[in-house]
């Protein structure tokens, strides 16, 4: 079959292992730059160009889009929907996954285990903030912040105060959300495929830093799951939608709780990690639905 990859830049170790593995097992595959996707909408005809000319005929795509090109990168997934063109991230899903309020209303909704996250508008009662948030230390964090950027731990209620009033002068919309002590600067991400964790790791933070991502120096290794988490997990990508999804979690007293769901997750940290050639499994998640 055809498989298309979305990726703004082909070198990246993700994208590249999905080619690898799609060449492996046969099929045509070809990265396409989705900012470079030019959208023809017409009666009954919707198609794609792509550096001037219409994109070949594909069976599948796997969106691979960056956060800061979201909107435009869900536009070219939801044209190739249109065009009947299966993809391992529907665009609806890929949506709510990147609203990190919306996200979090949902897995709430489904009874998912969370951080204590409080949402205002600009608020300037900043004291009965952290107070709702259950107290300092807090972190709070951007609304558009990705790999660890924009997260910050306040650690007693002054500074909790200072920071989410100099966001707010600034109109950066922040969530404050509970600090988990007993996690000891460590998480754990769970791969998802097709209602299935197929690889998990803990992530953990390098001395001095509380964010774990890989971004940030943060160490990986592999890590069995307790059915708890497992379930959280593959519970957690059904309530956004989301067949393919990397969910991150903390181990809390209080059982398993669900930071985020990252709907284009890398695959670097998680195989090297696990030493499962997670590529392989979502071609071939493909060649089941296509």
């Amino acid at each position: 079959m055809n498989i298309k990859i979305l990726s703004a830049n082909a070198n990246l170790y993700s994208t590249k292992r999905l080619v690898e593995a799609a060449k492996k097992r046969k099929h045509e595959v070809e990265v396409i730059n989705h900012t470079k996707c030019d959208i023809v909408i017409e009666k009954k005809n919707p198609c794609i160009y792509y550096r001037g000319k219409v994109l070949s005929p594909t069976d599948a795509v796997i969106p691979r889009i960056g956060a800061s090109v979201t909107f435009y990168g869900t536009a070219v997934v939801r044209q190739f929907e249109m065009m009947r063109v299966f993809s391992t991230t529907e665009s609806m899903a890929l949506v709510r996954s990147r609203d990190k309020l919306r996200s979090l209303q949902i897995l709430s909704r489904s009874g998912l285990g969370m951080p204590k996250t409080v949402f205002t508008n600009y608020s300037r009662n900043v004291k009965e903030i952290v107070e709702q948030a259950g107290g300092a230390p807090v972190i709070i964090k951007l609304l558009e912040g990705t790999q660890g950027l924009g997260v910050i731990l306040a650690e007693t209620k002054k500074a909790a105060e200072s920071v989410i009033e100099a966001f707010n002068n600034l109109q950066a919309r922040v969530i404050v959300q509970e600090y988990i002590k007993e996690a000891k600067g460590a998480d754990i991400r769970a791969f998802v495929v097709n209602g299935h964790v197929v690889g998990a790791m803990k992530r953990q933070a390098v001395d001095g830093e509380f964010r774990s991502n890989l971004h940030r120096g943060g160490s990986a290794t592999v890590i069995q799951l307790s059915d708890e988490e497992e379930i959280a997990a593959i519970k957690a990508a059904k309530a956004l939608g989301l067949d393919i999804a990397g969910v991150d979690m903390l181990q809390s007293d209080r059982g398993p709780l669900v930071l985020e769901v990252n709907s284009s997750p890398g695959l670097e940290g998680i195989e090297k990690a696990t030493g499962k050639d997670i590529a392989t499994i979502i071609i071939k998640y493909i060649e089941k639905n296509v």
